[in-house]
């Protein structure tokens, strides 16, 4: 059972990484590089919807596997047609794009969730405590995440060849649209194995009203710690959606030209998905051994420590300062996202488990990351822009002041962890 549920993880997160870090430099290279802030805070929009009515759809029908192929299946048809829109047009127009992308995502944010319910379901029918176990299952979606984000790092293809490469070429897929293309088949692939997995029981979900997550908000530790994933889950978008094009713009200056770091920003941000893998087998226990709230204050923290190293850290000699960022962010990720998603299992009642992740995705990949992703897009749009420079497009600026800016607001969310919220 471990091993069917760490492959449906490989999959799963292996279509996010096909394009979630370096769609800000494709964005970019489409003309469409200012409104970078909009396509990832539509993560947050749709988690406002769609993660827990189908997480709740799950509770009433018992059967998340069906659900998730069928959301995969419905994401990877609306990330074909991205592909083909972006591929098969002179001018991308926002409004068309981002349209598409929005289906997208109605389909695929859900999945986070399903796979959640799925796998904790089926764990417990096996005999196992997902506290233990879902940490051991949960790293295999790191891995597929960076095999993923190194194949459209290196993978090229231009008049009708294909190779891979870590040298300078503008055709590599973290800066085309074969990107989504690869989004697109990882999607179908991950559809058809969800309908291998083995059914789960359900566990007689209540039906869906506001009255149901009124009660689920109601118990005093649940709604402090979702309250609470609302504020931090802006880091998570700041990071996926501004610091490839902070790294690929070092290629543009004199200092850096040629430099194989800037070269491959893809490649680089892998560490951090490698940290994620390395500190995700210490969540649990740390949280028996600390508590809820010494992990979350470590957490944020750890993710102010990333940005301020961002801030100051370049290709050249500040090169330890951008890999030491990556680092951290194993601490900063694993420290909120996973363990939040396991403190919610924890808490939620029988029968609203599925809604219980979905109103944690609601409030970190939601109304946090909504608000939270547009503010710092403007922040950063404020110090920085796009620039033509030969064949490629290049997020040009005063990096430093938005970084820090950032670092501070983490800081100010671990003194909060730390003080004032009680669970």
């Amino acid at each position: 059972m471990r091993a069917r549920l760490s492959l449906l993880y490989f999959l799963q997160f292996g279509v996010w990484g096909c394009y979630l870090t370096c769609f800000g430099q494709l964005l970019g290279s489409l003309g469409l590089g200012s409104r970078i802030a909009w396509f990832y805070a539509a993560i947050g929009l749709v988690s406002l919807i769609t993660p827990a009515l189908t997480g709740h759809l799950a509770d009433r029908i018992g059967s998340a596997k069906k659900l998730l192929a069928a959301c995969h299946g419905c994401a990877a048809s609306m990330m074909g047609l991205m592909w083909v829109y972006a591929s098969g047009s002179e001018t991308v127009e926002f409004g068309g794009f981002f349209v598409r992308y929005l289906l997208f995502l109605a389909f695929y944010m859900p999945t986070m969730a399903l796979a959640n319910t799925a796998t904790f379901s089926l764990l417990k029918q096996s005999g196992r405590e997902p506290v233990d176990a879902f940490p051991r299952i949960r790293v295999w979606g790191t891995v597929g995440f960076v095999a993923a984000m190194w194949f459209v790092n290196c993978a090229w293809v231009h008049d009708g060849h294909f190779g891979l490469t870590l040298g300078d070429n503008p055709h590599r897929f973290q800066y085309t649209a074969m990107q989504l293309a690869c989004t697109s088949l990882a999607g179908f692939a991950c559809a058809a194995y969800c309908l291998t997995l083995p059914a789960s029981r359900a566990e007689g979900g209540r039906r869906l009203t506001m009255g149901g997550l009124r009660s689920l908000m109601s118990q005093a530790m649940l709604r402090r710690f979702l309250l609470f994933a609302a504020l931090c889950g802006v880091c998570l978008q700041i990071s996926n959606g501004f610091v490839t094009p902070f790294i690929t713009h070092f290629a543009a200056l004199p200092d850096y030209a040629g430099n194989a770091i800037a070269d491959n920003a893809t490649m680089l941000f892998s560490l951090s998905q490698i940290a994620e893998a390395v500190f995700l087998l210490s969540v649990g226990r740390a949280i028996r051994r600390f508590g809820i709230r010494a992990v979350l204050t470590a957490g944020m923290a750890a993710w102010s420590l990333r940005f301020l190293l961002l801030a100051f850290g370049n290709p050249g000699s500040g090169m330890w300062m951008l890999a030491g960022s990556m680092i951290v962010y194993g601490v900063g990720f694993n420290f909120f996202t996973v363990a939040g998603h396991l403190y919610v299992e924890q808490l939620s009642p029988s029968g609203s488990k599925g809604l219980g992740q979905g109103a944690m995705m609601l409030m970190s990949n939601g109304i946090g990351a909504t608000l939270g992703t547009l503010v710092a897009g403007a922040v950063v749009n404020h110090w920085c822009s796009w620039v033509t420079i030969g064949p490629m497009r290049y997020f040009m600026g005063n990096w430093t002041a938005p970084w820090l800016i950032f670092a501070v607001y983490a800081l100010m969310l671990a003194a909060l962890a730390h003080r004032r919220v009680k669970m």
